[in-house]
């Protein structure tokens, strides 16, 4: 039987040439203020991310930009803007992927029968739940799918 970790370490050593994303936390300050600052980087493959040593779950996914003086028909376009805007301030370039509030996966727990973030052993097959109102699919063809996708987004 295949496991997680396995399928896990494989997609890793499978992605080794590609560039990774960064990974930021928002950091408060009295000082310097809210900004989001690089904690890492990670391989984005849909609902996962990867990092040399862990599975991540995704969670919010933005691209650092100065907000410019807007007018904003949403409260909410105003809230993504400044995001995106304490990403800048935090140390990531005009453009830069950053992905926030990405949690760990205990992958073990995952090997040993059980589930973690948006995967799960079902019917002894690992597997991942590719959105929150999807079902599941086997990780080894999810993640076969999206490492092709992200090798060929690379070379191109």
């Amino acid at each position: 039987m295949t496991t997680a970790s396995a399928l896990l370490t494989q997609a890793v050593q499978d992605l080794a040439a590609v560039s990774k994303e960064g990974l930021g936390e928002q950091r408060d300050s009295r000082w310097r203020g809210r900004r989001i600052v690089r904690v890492g980087e990670a391989w984005h493959l849909g609902v996962l991310l990867l990092t040399d040593t862990h599975a991540l779950a995704t969670a919010e996914v933005l691209r650092a930009a100065d907000p410019g003086r807007r007018g904003y028909t949403a409260e909410s376009a105003r809230e993504r803007a400044e995001r995106r805007a304490e990403a800048l301030r935090g140390g990531f370039d005009e453009g830069d992927v950053v992905h926030v509030g990405w949690s760990v996966i205990d992958v073990d727990a995952v090997d040993a029968g059980g589930s973690s973030g948006p995967l799960a052993l079902i019917d002894g097959v690992p597997s991942v739940r590719w959105s929150a109102a999807g079902g599941f699919m086997p990780l080894e063809a999810y993640l076969r799918e999206r490492v092709t996708l992200l090798r060929d987004a690379a070379a191109s």
